[in-house]
């Protein structure tokens, strides 16, 4: 055992101009990529740790996504205008909209009307409680606006630090939520980063292998945005795998216990407001860039009709029931246990495509899964450019809407409808990548070097105790086989002609 004067050993972290070929290719301005005789991660860098190098790139990348936000800083938020500038938010829509008029708030005025769980309607109502004044007024909203977008940066950063603790050697990994196209575009539309930092940090949790305050977190985003849910089923088929059914279990019981302890006070109290969230959830239709808004589009503009709201809850579920039982499929019948990090990742990636709306924000939910699940930069800016042209897609196409202008100013159905297909496109692409790395464990750029499961906990390098193997066609028993001529060798063979049958048995494979 080492002495209290031992030195403190550090893990050696992986570079990423090293580790990846496409970062390496541009990294001439900085001096080339790092020397194969440096050892980050063993000797102090400094002030400039990887922690606060992901902050200063997380301060950046936030700055530049306030400054797209500009034109409806200064021009207002409403109209068609909102659009064209590409800077439409919820934060100050919603401020002027029927949940806060004549100074009732979300969640806890009775009977108000308010389409989101309860725990972003208690954000919402205590922000609004924050900012002075009353109503929606421009000056109003706009603090409305600074304020909750101080709050997503803060909920930034941690997802990025926590992403950088989920990866261990790979801390680098998380610059791509710190500089991530998607979240610099998306992140101040709506609170959705509420619910990833919650997620990130069930994550985490699991990590230290704590399943019951990985369950509360994931109860605890589950009241911001239900995808959260989603980690238990990726627990399941893990614990199914491992054979540790009893970390599921934990896992259940700590998600339950932060579901109630959080529902059913305001359920109690506003049964009106609560429910009015799932009213609204099951009874829409097809909401804008789904799979089946583009569907209704094309039906319309070919003269045939449009999926109904009960058709499109039917088709939803059933391809997302499919969609589950595909992956746990696919991870119970890989050669080697998968990462926690991808099975999760294609739960919430099929959740998306399948599901009756896309909000351009729902890409904020896969970010910090794709650095974890496949830390490849090309394919991550390749799926991230696809969801930037979606994100300008859908504006221009609400632009138009709003504006009553013609086709000719704006972008037309077939151009969005290719947009909404692009970025799906893109998104399934990036599953089919995690699904080969999950068939192929040896091109899994994280179990590089011996590296089982850093996100899974409990299952990091458990043994499998399940695993399905497709059945092999029957041979034929040696003894019913028909033995050819005795004491026959062919003119070619090497083999002596006194083998016995017990001997070809053995040889068979």
């Amino acid at each position: 055992m080492a002495g209290h004067g031992a030195p403190r050993t550090r893990t050696r972290l992986v570079v990423p101009t090293r580790a990846d070929s496409l970062l390496s290719r541009f990294t001439e301005l900085v001096g080339g990529p790092l020397g194969r005789r440096t050892a980050p991660g063993v000797v102090s860098p400094g002030f400039f740790t990887v922690d606060r190098v992901l902050v200063l790139l997380t301060v950046v990348a936030a700055l530049v996504a306030l400054a797209i936000k500009s034109f409806c800083r200064v021009q207002g938020w409403g109209g068609a205008g909102a659009y064209y500038g590409t800077c439409y938010s919820d934060f100050p829509t919603l401020l002027g909209g029927p949940a806060f008029t004549g100074g009732s708030l979300p969640v806890f005025t009775p009977d108000v009307r308010f389409e989101y769980p309860v725990l972003l309607g208690v954000v919402a109502a205590l922000t609004a409680l924050a900012v002075p004044g009353s109503g929606g007024d421009a000056q109003r909203a706009l603090g409305y606006f600074d304020l909750n977008s101080f709050l997503v940066v803060a909920l930034w950063i941690g997802t990025v630090l926590v992403t950088a603790r989920l990866a261990h050697r790979r801390k680098w990994d998380a610059a791509m939520v710190a500089l991530a196209p998607g979240i610099i575009t998306a992140g101040f539309i709506n609170w959705d980063l509420w619910a990833v930092f919650a997620l990130s940090l069930a994550l985490l949790c699991f990590a230290r292998r704590r399943p019951v305050w990985a369950g509360v977190w994931i109860g605890v985003g589950a009241s911001f945005k239900f995808y959260p849910l989603l980690l238990l089923i990726a627990v399941l088929i893990l614990a199914i795998r491992s054979g540790t059914i009893r970390t599921f279990g934990r896992t259940v019981l700590g998600c339950c216990a932060a579901l109630l302890a959080v529902n059913v006070p305001f359920a109690l109290f506003n049964p009106g407001a609560f429910r009015y969230f799932f009213d609204f959830a099951f009874s829409r239709g097809a909401g804008f860039s789904s799979l089946w808004e583009s569907w209704n589009l094309v039906a319309a503009r070919l003269g045939q009709p449009a999926l109904s709201a009960t058709q499109v809850n039917v088709a939803a579920v059933l391809c997302f029931a499919v969609a589950v039982l595909l992956i746990a499929a696919l991870a119970l019948a890989v050669p080697r246990r998968p990462r926690l990090a991808q099975v999760l990742f294609l739960l919430v990636a099929a959740f998306i495509l399948c599901n009756k709306v896309y909000s351009p924000q729902f890409v904020l939910w896969l970010i910090p899964l794709a650095a974890l699940a496949r830390p490849v930069w090309r394919d991550f800016l390749l799926w991230q450019a696809a969801e930037v042209l979606h994100w300008a897609a859908i504006w221009m196409y609400l632009g138009a809407g709003a504006s009553g202008s013609g086709p000719q100013h704006n972008i037309d159905v077939p151009y969005y409808v290719c947009a909404v297909l692009l970025h799906m496109g893109a998104t399934f692409y990036l599953m089919v990548r995690v699904a080969w790395d999950m068939m192929h464990p040896d091109d899994d750029a994280v179990q590089a070097g011996g590296v089982d499961d850093p996100q899974g906990g409990v299952f990091d390098r458990s043994p499998d105790r399940l695993r399905l193997q497709p059945r092999r066609p029957r041979t034929v028993p040696p003894a019913l086989a028909d033995p050819g001529p005795l004491n026959t060798a062919s003119p070619n063979s090497d083999t002596p002609n006194s083998e016995t049958p017990k001997e070809e048995a053995e040889a068979q494979p």
